[in-house]
């Protein structure tokens, strides 16, 4: 099998447990305001850091969620505009979900983060592997 078929494929398994994953944070019907307090709490007693609050946690975590699917897509596509606008598309399409499920609440700022995240995942795929590849013979 070529490597470059080889690539793909293990780009697009990855692809899939990733969507999985985030489809279930993204859609079950759980709060995450405990889990986020006890984030900042721990910043706060553990380590010193306070100021973290709920809002600044969450969009870090969105940030974090999303960077993988740019990166991802960047690999898949080759193209990191491509990625950042479909993981755009994608978050839009998962906080208009949210809209109908209880005790989740859509976002801006998460729409935000998120294209944040996948922006940084497409930068850090394209400088280290997309320009790689389109230097080598």
């Amino acid at each position: 099998m070529p490597e470059e078929l080889r690539r793909r494929r293990w780009v697009l398994i990855c692809l899939a447990a990733y969507a999985t994953t985030v489809a279930l944070v993204v859609l079950l019907p759980i709060s995450y305001a405990t889990i986020v307090q006890a984030i900042a709490e721990w910043l706060d007693t553990t380590l010193g850091v306070g100021g973290f609050g709920a809002g600044w946690i969450e969009s870090i975590a969105n940030v974090f969620m999303f960077l993988p699917l740019g990166l991802l897509l960047t690999l898949l596509f080759r193209r990191p505009w491509f990625g950042v606008l479909l993981a755009l598309a994608l978050s839009v399409a998962a906080e208009l979900a949210q809209l109908v499920i209880p005790s989740r609440q859509p976002s801006l700022r998460d729409i935000l983060a998120n294209a944040l995240g996948a922006a940084l995942g497409a930068a850090l795929a394209w400088l280290f592997v997309v320009r790689r590849d389109r230097r080598e013979p």
